[in-house]
């Protein structure tokens, strides 16, 4: 072979061995980025056996203790499983398994040695360990939904702190998440009594944090790939990773002013350096609730008018709301004038709601005990 040929060849095999991995990499960290939360792919159904499941119903008011990390010892019904079995679970952590992405790291389906389907979070080795951020969301995790049992949050079944690693085993939500349902390739859109009752069940959720235990916690990071669904369409709110328990009652707001939270989502006060407190999870689930009639996400801006400027997403709602067009908003997906008077009546009465929820001051915006009661009252 002649020498520039070979040079030639020697050029591009390096530069293959050097592109290939980078690719790789930059692949991974692009699946990293899409979302924080524990964004879980769906099981689809139609839209119409999703309506037959769903029975327009307030959330069950029943709480119940678990176990506790940091209290007595770590009750028998948590599962505390060793690095081997989770690999076994997971098939060595196959790329195949993945359903989604945590906070910081990859979800991986798996089945236990008992055969029990569970969603196995795995943080990535370089904020496992130490002081590092996906440690304190460990133990964040472990320190909320280790003492927390409530039907609207997610079940957390176990965990595994072997070395650098750190894994959370959690039930197995199959419908995935509600940022799926909204914004995915799905054959069909949730219907409104669907978006409906899940509102609700994630309203229950930060009431229950919020009202329902003392000393109250903030989950801090509300939005729609937080929302997982069970397979009776049941919100399950996840993720706590940036969640913090206050002191001081659900009025307090002494919490650190570091900014918390996903972009579209947090509260205004928050960019702004004052402490959070539970008005900004009610503003946070405002913004939710306008998004899940919408179907637009608030990060995404929204062109008012055909070759009008860009708005925001939440200020175009809100007036839209205000001046009494509330249905001009709606998804057209989900067809909500074939629902009839009565639901149409009852979106805008929703709407209401989540206006008043991202009102600009926090103490114009009610707490989450009202919102519950509001959104159990509305029309049916």
């Amino acid at each position: 072979m002649d020498v520039p040929v070979k040079a030639l060849v020697v050029a591009v095999a390096g530069f293959a061995a050097i592109s290939f991995p980078c690719m790789v990499i930059a692949f991974l960290c692009s699946r990293r980025s899409k979302s924080r939360g524990l964004f879980l792919k769906p099981h689809w159904p139609s839209a119409a056996a999703a309506a037959e499941v769903l029975p327009v119903t307030a959330p069950s008011e029943h709480v119940s203790s678990s176990w506790s990390l940091y209290g007595s010892g770590v009750d028998s019904s948590l599962k505390m499983l060793s690095l081997d079995d989770l690999a076994a679970a997971t098939g060595g952590f196959s790329p195949d398994n993945i359903i989604g992405d945590g906070s910081f790291g990859f979800v991986y389906r798996a089945v236990l040695p008992d055969n029990t389907a569970v969603a196995v979070k795995r943080l990535s080795a370089d904020h496992a360990a130490g002081l590092g951020a996906g440690n304190r969301e460990f133990r964040a995790e472990l320190e909320v939904l280790g003492k927390l049992s409530h039907p609207n949050l997610a079940r957390l079944l176990g965990y595994c702190a072997a070395g650098s690693d750190r894994l959370l085993v959690y039930e197995l939500l199959e419908r995935g998440s509600l940022d799926a349902w909204l914004h995915g390739d799905g054959p069909d859109p949730l219907p409104w009594p669907a978006r409906l009752r899940i509102a609700r069940g994630v309203a229950a959720a930060l009431a229950f944090l919020h009202h329902g235990r003392d000393p109250p916690v903030l989950h801090r990071d509300i939005k729609a790939s937080n929302v997982l669904l069970d397979e009776g369409f049941e919100a399950k709110l996840a993720d706590f990773g940036l969640a913090r328990i206050v002191s001081g009652g659900p009025a307090a707001s002494d919490l650190s002013t570091q900014a918390a939270g996903t972009a579209g989502y947090m509260a205004p006060e928050l960019q702004v350096g004052v402490g959070a407190s539970v008005k900004a999870d009610v503003y946070s689930l405002g913004v939710l609730m306008i998004e899940m009639v919408t179907g637009r996400r608030p990060s995404w801006p929204v062109k008012a008018a055909v070759g009008g400027k860009e708005v925001d997403m939440l200020k175009w709602a809100r007036e839209k709301v205000q001046m009494g067009f509330a249905l001009e908003i709606a998804d057209r997906r989900m067809a909500i004038e074939r629902e009839g008077e009565e639901a149409a009546e009852e979106m805008e009465a929703f709407l209401d709601v989540a206006r008043r929820c991202t009102e600009e001051s926090p103490k114009h915006r009610p707490f989450m005990e009202e919102v519950v009661a509001m959104l159990t009252n509305l029309k049916l």
